[in-house]
Formats: structure tokens, sequence, C-alpha cells
């Protein structure tokens, strides 16, 4: 069984690392030569040509950019692809973008499938982390096999074509807000002149991420006349935030938190549970 891989940057370049230990024949193509090139002491073929890469391969993963990226490679390497190559793609894209390649690679004679990652390069190089798919069944149930080499754990959201997208998405935000929140705490304890060791320490012995369940049930139950903390008190801390590290330092999100706390209470909500914030978002 022969594979090619389309873009060796961090991750790809681990992910072929780790099938090359495997005993896997591997051909690869990069944009940037020098990084698919590395991997050619490793055992790797090496291709300037992205039709020329995917030459007899079974399978044919890509982990690019976007979904423009993802349409211009494939572009060039359809040439190249043998009847009944199986294209397997890592690149975190929109989920129309997935569905619409969905269609039009079954269009033309080849199986597509998105498989985008929870998984930085090290995980790609030991096998960890999170690969999700959806879609057509038989076709994840065939591969799985290969997939659950390259990774700790498969997640199958079901028939449905460009959930899995959708899913990668929404865990990336989540991320990006998460990360985001943390840097206002940051500027919030430099500006109260407490160190990070000691933020370390509090959160070490208090993890609100074991509330995001219960949270995001809340959020969503429809009902925020039981608060555990009213909007309005929120809001108020939200305000000692802003007073605190004004002049201090800059804050990212909490300045936006607040104006949507601010919608909320002229809407008459200030004596509800302050995750009311979250009902148009909730409601479906």
């Amino acid at each position: 069984m022969i594979k090619a891989f389309l873009g060796t940057g961090l991750l790809g370049a681990n992910f072929v690392k780790a099938m090359l230990d495997r005993g896997e024949q591997v051909q690869v193509w990069n944009r940037s030569a020098a990084k698919a090139a590395a991997l050619e002491a490793l055992g790797a073929r090496v291709f300037s040509a992205a039709a020329d890469a995917v030459k007899g391969a079974d399978y044919v993963h890509l982990t690019l950019r976007d979904d423009d990226s993802v349409n211009e490679v494939l572009a060039a390497a359809a040439p190249g692809l043998q009847p009944g190559a199986v294209i397997i793609d890592h690149t975190t894209t929109s989920a129309a973008g997935a569905i619409q390649r969905t269609r039009d690679w079954k269009e033309r004679g080849f199986t597509y499938l998105h498989a985008p990652v929870f998984m930085g390069p090290a995980n790609a190089r030991e096998g960890s982390g999170f690969m999700l798919v959806s879609g057509n069944q038989e076709v994840i149930t065939a591969v799985q096999p290969l997939l659950d080499k390259m990774t700790g754990k498969v997640l199958n959201f079901g028939p449905e074509e460009g959930k899995a997208a959708g899913m990668k998405l929404i865990g990336n935000c989540f991320l990006v807000a998460f990360t985001a929140g943390l840097s206002d705490t940051l500027s919030l304890g430099k500006a109260l002149h407490i160190p990070v060791q000691d933020i370390n320490a509090l959160f070490e012995a208090w993890n609100p991420a074991n509330m995001i369940a219960a949270r995001l049930q809340r959020m969503t139950s429809g009902d925020y006349s039981k608060p555990s903390w009213e909007l309005a008190m929120a809001r108020k801390d939200t305000q000692l935030f802003m007073n605190t590290v004004q002049g201090n330092g800059a804050l990212t999100v909490i300045p936006a938190i607040a104006a949507e706390m601010d919608r909320w209470i002229e809407k008459g909500f200030g004596n509800s549970d302050w995750t009311v914030i979250a009902k148009d978002a909730a409601d479906r």
C-alpha cells in the first residue's frame, strides 16, 4: 500500500515520520520544497509536483492551510490520481467547503473524506490526540484502521457531510475565546501586581474547566429565572476588572462582554442568571 502526503509543515511532517516509523511507503510533496526534502533521509520519496507525488498512491493525505489551498493542490494533483484513490483531508476548512469537495470528487470517481484533527505536531508524531470524521459510514468504516494508527481516538459524528468540519471550528472557537480570556485574566493579575505563579496556583486548586458541561447546560436550558449569579452583579464585577486594568494594560474581550451584558440589562434581565447573555445563541 502506497500513501501520498501533500503538505509537510509541522503537522504533516510528523504524520509522515510516524508513517515511516511504521514501515509504510510514503510519497510527499510540499509547496516549500525544502520541508519535503528533509523527509527524504528518513525514507520518504519526495516529488516536486503534486501530480507526481500521488501517482500509484492508494491514499492521499492533505494537511494544508484552508479551502483555497486544498482546492488548488487537489486540482494540481488530479492528473496523477489513480482510479479508486481515497483522499483524506486533515485541513481545518469551512463545513461548506468540505461538503462541496465530497460531492465534487465523488462525481469524479474518487472518495474524499474530511478528517480534521485536534492534534499538534507532537500528537501526530506519537499517534495521540483526536481526529474527527463524519459522512458516509461505509467509507469511514473502511478507513478506520488506517486513521486509528494516526491518532489517539477517532471521533465519528455520524452521516452528515461537513459536520466534522463544523465540530472542528466549534472546538477552535472555544480555544480562541479561552486563550483570549486567559490573556485578559493575566492583564488583570498584572494590574493587581499578582505573580503568574499565584494565578497558576489558583487554577490548580480551583479548576473552572470542570464546570463546562454544567455551564453549557445552564446556558442552553432556556430558564434563567433561578440565578446563581445575577447578571447585574456579574456586570458590576466586570466593571471592576476594567477599572483595575485601566491605565495599566489592555483587555481584549472583557469590554465586549460588558457591552453585551449592558444590552441584556437594558432588556430587563438584570436579575436573571448572567448566562442569559447566551440566550440568542442558544435558541434553536
